[in-house]
């Protein structure tokens, strides 16, 4: 069966964004320190419509996650920072503009329906009203033999992690301590989760672990095979 991974840059101390986020600073205050490992490297940079970058290890480990993925899911704050009626959202289109970097069908978990949106690329926003399984099942769908990777936010993660959906975490571990901010693992309602390391690159700017999710302790703790 197709794999539900996560990708996700989280500083030392657990935090995947900074604290006071806004619309205009989505990654709240120091977040964007999460993230500047990748922003030099040529696969990145190709996936967002720019040119150059470096070719390393770290770039590897992106590619090679670009080439698995074959859907995503994501929550509504991650697709445009906003929440409530999309009439209300100035980010209502989302944050990336006609060519998403995405280029696989994109599904978005939110309370408020709307129609697919379809982008150039290859890249769609379909809008899932009905739960993260649901979701889960029309990304499924879509990726054929590839992965479906979580693209956020934190609680999106935390809710399939505590279904028993989740198979593998890649956190990409920064060297920063936030001391504030968005943690990726503070409102798990179960007990001790097992992760088994598959994997770990390390980098000056980066670490890369590669976890698998061993679901027997989601059995035992309550979760959801």
């Amino acid at each position: 069966m197709t794999r539900l991974t996560c990708d996700i840059s989280m500083s030392i101390d657990g935090f995947v964004a900074g604290p006071n986020q806004t619309v205009e600073r989505p990654l709240g205050e120091g977040g964007d320190r999460l993230h500047e490992w990748a922003f030099s490297l040529a696969s990145w940079r190709e996936r967002h419509g720019l040119s150059g970058g470096e070719a390393n290890p770290d770039g590897e480990v992106v590619e090679e996650s670009l080439r698995a993925t074959g859907a995503v899911v994501m929550g509504r704050r991650m697709f445009s920072g906003g929440e409530g009626p999309w009439k209300d959202d100035p980010r209502s289109d989302g944050w990336w503009g006609e060519d998403p970097p995405f280029r696989v069908p994109v599904f978005v978990l939110t309370h408020h329906a709307r129609e697919t949106v379809a982008k150039q690329g290859g890249t769609s926003f379909t809008f899932v009203t009905d739960g993260i399984e649901a979701a889960l099942e029309q990304a499924r769908a879509a990726a054929g033999d590839k992965d479906v990777a979580l693209a956020g936010g934190a609680t999106i993660a935390q809710q399939y992690l505590e279904a028993g959906l989740l198979d593998e975490l890649q956190i990409h571990l920064v060297p920063v301590l936030l001391g504030d901010g968005v943690s990726l693992f503070d409102r798990l309602g179960l007990g001790p989760i097992e992760l088994e390391a598959t994997r770990v690159i390390a980098s000056p700017s980066v670490t890369h672990l590669r976890l698998r999710v061993v679901k027997d302790t989601l059995r035992e703790t309550g979760g959801t095979p």
